[in-house]
C-alpha cells in the first residue's frame, strides 16, 4: 500500500468522523480530523499536502466551498467527497473542479480505502513525472547558449550540415556541440532528446 500522504478528514458528524478515523488508522494511515471546513483552514498553514476526505454538507462552509477556496489559494489537494445528500449535479461539479471521487453515505469502508489508494497511486505518478521533468530542466540549464541553439535545431530534425550553415560554424563544431548536448542531457538517442525538449521550454 502506498502511504505517502496523510489523510485529512473533514466532517461535522462526530460519529462518522470517529469511525472513519479508527478504520483508516487501523489500516496504517496517519489521520487528522476536523469538525468543519473552517477548522481545517485554520490549521492549513501548519500542514503539508494530504488526501482530503471531505463531507459535502456541513454547518458553515460546505465541502464544495472549501474546494473552491483551496483552488483560489492555488493549493492542489487530492479530494474525495463524502455526502449523505449526493446528487448528480453536485458530483459533476465536484469532479469538474478536480475531485478524485464522490462517495454517497452510507458507503463501505473498503470503497473509501480503494478510493484513497487510487489517489495515492496517482499522486506518486504525478510526483515522479514532476521530478523527471525537473531533472530534465536542470540538465538543460547546464547547457551553454550555443549548445542550446544546436539542440533546438537538431530536435527539429535538421542535419548537422544545415545547423552548421545556420550558425555560421563548421560541421565539426556542430558535431562537438551535439555530442556534449547528448552527454549533458543523458539522451540515449535523438528521439530521446526530442522527448526531453518538450520540457525545456
Amino acid at each position: 500500500m502506498n502511504m505517502i500522504l496523510p489523510i485529512f478528514l473533514v466532517d461535522d458528524d462526530a460519529a462518522v468522523r470517529d469511525a472513519l478515523c479508527l478504520y483508516l488508522e487501523a489500516t496504517g494511515f496517519t489521520v487528522r480530523t476536523f469538525n468543519s471546513a473552517e477548522a481545517y483552514l485554520g490549521e492549513l498553514d501548519t500542514m503539508g499536502r494530504g488526501v482530503l476526505v471531505l463531507d459535502q454538507r456541513m454547518t458553515g462552509m460546505s465541502g464544495l466551498e472549501l474546494q473552491s477556496e483551496l483552488k483560489m489559494r492555488g493549493l492542489e489537494m487530492p479530494i474525495i467527497f463524502i455526502t449523505g445528500h449526493g446528487d448528480v449535479p453536485m458530483s459533476v461539479r465536484a469532479m469538474k473542479e478536480g475531485a478524485t471521487d464522490f462517495l454517497e453515505k452510507p458507503f463501505r469502508n473498503s470503497d473509501l480505502l480503494a478510493s484513497i489508494e487510487q489517489v495515492l497511486a496517482q499522486d506518486t505518478e504525478k510526483m515522479e513525472d514532476y521530478l523527471y521533468q525537473a531533472g530534465i530542466r536542470d540538465k538543460y540549464d547546464s547547457l551553454t547558449p550555443r549548445e542550446r541553439e544546436v539542440m533546438e535545431h537538431i530536435v527539429q530534425g535538421l542535419p548537422n550540415k544545415s545547423v552548421a550553415k545556420l550558425l555560421g560554424v563548421s560541421m565539426r563544431t556542430v558535431e562537438a556541440h551535439r555530442g556534449r548536448v547528448m552527454e549533458k542531457m543523458d539522451a540515449r538517442s535523438l528521439p530521446d532528446l526530442v522527448r526531453m525538449a518538450e520540457f525545456c521550454v
